[in-house]
Formats: structure tokens, sequence, C-alpha cells
């Protein structure tokens, strides 16, 4: 590829990404789906749930509960009109790709059956059908303060699709349960943190460095309420495109590690 290649630019959507975690007797886990081979984004990672921003998700009217859009403008470092879409693209989103509703009924109850609003998950995904609306006629209202912020990685330039996606975090709500009713992956399945970057280094599954990295912090935590209550400094991180033996690699904080726990998956597969 060339400098001038290279040095392209290329627009930058915005997108939302939540990583789901729950306790177990083993310890904190999270949910994870594989992306189906092909996919013009991360095909065959293994990912959070999560996708772009929709124009139908800037909408002042959303029913919302918790922390203000104006809260969440200070802890993402943007405008009061794009954090409500970012937190509006991070509850919508996780419906949408594996049916964990972060809402609220009118009277304050959190929702425990989402299932009874599944029929719906098809609407959105089809855009015949925005989150506000979906709201309003269930009399729900977006649980804002079920998520917290947690990082912030925006795609090199050099990359034909490029995101700057906000990683939320979300304990699954009582009652529910995440399923793979999503023609957009291929598995799903509950993992510890440590487990999945051991499938990573044995080449049993490909991550994204942004998933790579908010799984080292993940496998911090003890359980969910410390990660939680965890306080996230959270500044941009754009991963800088750097030479690598005739060809390039991206470099960032811990990228050397990345790319050994990488090249090793990949002998750990050929072998």
């Amino acid at each position: 590829m060339s400098e001038a290649e290279h040095n392209t630019e290329r627009p930058v959507k915005d997108a939302s990404t939540v990583m789901v975690i729950r306790d177990s007797d083993a310890g904190p886990e999270v949910f994870v789906a594989r992306r189906v081979r092909g996919m013009a984004f991360a095909g065959g990672m293994t990912v959070f749930p999560g996708g772009g921003v929709d124009a139908a998700d800037d909408d002042p009217d959303l029913a919302w509960t918790g922390p203000a859009p104006h809260w969440w403008a200070d802890r993402l470092g943007c405008e009061e009109a794009r954090a409500r879409r970012l937190v509006c693209a991070a509850a919508r989103e996780t419906f949408e790709e594996c049916g964990v509703l972060l809402a609220d009924h009118l009277d304050g109850s959190p929702v425990s059956d989402a299932g009874r609003y599944h029929a719906a998950r098809a609407e959105l995904e089809g855009h015949r059908m925005t989150f506000s609306n979906f709201l309003a006629t269930e009399e729900l209202s977006l649980a804002a303060g079920r998520l917290r912020p947690f990082d912030h990685w925006i795609t090199p330039a050099v990359e034909k699709r490029r995101y700057d996606t906000r990683f939320f975090l979300a304990a699954l709500p009582v009652g529910q349960e995440p399923d793979d009713q999503t023609t957009e992956v291929d598995l799903t399945m509950w993992a510890r943190p440590a487990d999945l970057l051991g499938d990573f280094r044995s080449g049993r599954s490909m991550l994204l460095p942004p998933t790579w990295v908010q799984l080292h912090t993940l496998s911090q935590f003890d359980d969910v309420a410390s990660a939680l209550a965890s306080e996230r400094s959270i500044a941009p991180i754009e991963p800088a495109i750097l030479e690598h033996r005739g060809g390039i690699r991206v470099g960032f904080d811990g990228s050397d590690e990345y790319w050994a726990d990488y090249q090793r998956g990949h002998a750990e597969a050929e072998a």
C-alpha cells in the first residue's frame, strides 16, 4: 500500500459496543459472539454486541431514566446530543443483536422478561421502527443507569471502514438471557475474559485489538460489582500505523503483547 493510500482520510462513523457481564462461580463472564465470515467489518472475529449509530438514534424525546445526557456528555467527552445518540445506540444494538433489553417500565421496575418484546427486534433491525417509538409503544424507558462508560477507540485512517467507538459495560439484567437470534453471528457464548484471551493465544479465535484490550481490563475484576464501580479515565485511542517487515501493523499501549499472542495463535492454528 502506498503512502498516499495510507494517508487517505475516510469518513468515521460513531458506534457503540456493550460488554454484558454476569457473575459465575469461576468469576465474571462476558457475553461474546463470533461474526459471520465474509462480513464487511470484523468478519470471523469474536466481538461484543454493538454497531453503528443510526440517524433514528437522534431523538430528543427518547424515554430515558438514569444519568441524563449531559452526564454522559461529560464522561464521553462530546456534546450532549451526540452522547444521547451513543447511549441510545448502545441500548438498541444490545437488544437487536442479543435480545438483552436495558429498559425500565414506567413505574421504574426493570424489564426482567425481554422475550415478550422480541417480535420488535426484526422491525428495529430492518429500520422499520425506531428505538424511541418501540419504547413509547411498550411504555418503557431506556435505562441509562444500567450502562457504564468504559473505553473509546477510533479505527486507524488506513482502514476502509472507520468507527469512532465507545465501549460500555452493563450487568445482565435479572431474569434476562442473551441469545443468538441474529444473522450477523454464527456462535455466541458466555466466557471468562481470561479464557477468551487464552483462545486467542491458542488460535481458536480471532480478536481485534480493542476487544483484546477490553478483555485484559475485564480480567482484572473479581466480580460484576467491582467492574461496575470502577472509575474509568476515558480518552480516545487511535492506534498508530507502524511499518513491520515490509508491511504494516497497528501500535497501541500493549500492542507488542497483542502481536505476540497473534503470532502464537497463528502458529498453533497451523500446527
